[in-house]
């Protein structure tokens, strides 16, 4: 470890006191792990996001904008709140008028948090509006690693096209781009350099010995707030295999068999267990966002030594996975009743970073490559 305390910036658009822990919050974790003094920053969110109905203002979201506020020893948030941020307004004409108002994001007031990214060390953007700031925070923070760790694929999220060129201009600045999955590395390659590193998720959470929330039958868990969820296909599972209880932790409820228990948004603490314990996880998204695959949720599946059931579509390479057509109820059965099969095996760990080892890469660190 080193003697001096180094800084990082994380800049997500997670709040870091959320329920939700997504692949940031788990990088800041890590870097205090690793003795580090972490800024994690909300951008972008404003009265733009509330009208929305943001999940995010359900916490003191305004009551923290734009101040540092301690957390814990070594760790900070501030909520880089605005009257407005560049957010798809569904029609063309309307984004493009939007556009000169929008790009006045890239000149907001960052007040104490200037002094923050002066003294960084290093500084990891997520896929947001906040890419607009790039260079400005190249400016501010000149000795600091810049990082964009590029988890999705913004095409497919359907953000402004203000964003989009905001991401294309800002690749070149960086030092590192990182992305989770070869697709998305395709995308942004011809931008500049692009490396890809796989989730990196919090081990010692599912390492910790914990009872089971489930009673003896056969249990298919999905865990994740997303709007992109397969409620057909899960209905169809619930009816296919009417011995297995489905629980589904974060989507809304909807009316399904009575073998479908949902449940809301859980702590992260809280749903480990539901993860350790479960028979097989269950990976449903829609057609058209293939890098889900290889996303956090099934890093943690695999981690959890879970078989997966998930669609053939979503180019989920690993050997737990159970791939079924969509629509094709046949194949669906053929694939719950694989996973029910199948051994919990520790290979399907193989090949799954830690958000420590993934933090060390996107440092620069040398011993990174060989923990990885």
């Amino acid at each position: 470890m080193p003697s001096v305390t180094r800084n990082v910036v994380l800049i997500s658009g997670h709040y870091l006191g959320s329920k939700r822990r997504a692949g940031f919050h788990h990088l800041a974790s890590a870097y205090r792990n690793l003795g580090w003094d972490v800024t994690f920053v909300t951008a972008a969110i404003s009265s733009l996001s509330r009208l929305r109905g943001d999940y995010r203002f359900a916490y003191p979201v305004r009551e923290e904008a734009n101040r540092l506020v301690p957390v814990q020893e070594r760790l900070t948030s501030f909520v880089l709140l605005t009257r407005t941020h560049p957010g798809n307004l569904r029609l063309a004409f309307a984004n493009r008028l939007s556009t000169p108002l929008f790009a006045r994001y890239a000149r907001i007031p960052l007040g104490p948090l200037e002094e923050r990214l002066r003294e960084a060390d290093l500084v990891v953007f997520e896929g947001t509006a906040a890419l607009l700031l790039v260079d400005r925070i190249r400016c501010l923070a000149p000795r600091a690693r810049l990082v964009y760790r590029a988890s999705d694929d913004l095409r497919a999220l359907r953000v402004h096209p203000l964003v989009l060129e905001a991401e294309a201009r800002a690749i070149p600045l960086f030092d590192l781009v990182s992305v989770p999955t070869g697709e998305i590395a395709d995308l942004l390659a011809p931008y500049g350099p692009v490396e890809v590193h796989p989730p990196g998720i919090d081990k010692a959470a599912f390492d910790r010995k914990t009872e089971s929330p489930y009673g003896a039958r056969p249990v298919g868990v999905f865990a994740g707030v997303s709007p992109l969820f397969d409620y057909e296909s899960l209905e169809a599972a619930a009816e296919l295999a009417p011995h297995v209880e489905f629980h589904v932790i974060g989507p809304p409820p909807r009316p399904l068999p009575a073998n479908v228990s949902f449940h809301p948004e859980l702590a992260f603490e809280v749903l480990v267990p539901y993860l350790q314990h479960a028979t097989f996880g269950l990976l449903l998204f829609p057609e058209g966002y293939a890098s889900l695959g290889q996303g956090n949720k099934i890093a943690q599946y695999s981690y959890c030594r879970l078989p997966i059931v998930a669609p053939t579509y979503l180019e989920a390479d690993r050997p737990n996975v159970c791939g079924f057509a969509p629509g094709d109820r046949k194949s669906l059965g053929r694939a719950l009743a694989e996973a029910e099969r199948m051994p919990h095996s520790s290979t399907f760990a193989a090949g799954i970073m830690s958000a420590e080892e993934l933090g060390l890469i996107l440092a620069g660190e040398p011993q990174a490559r060989e923990t990885a």
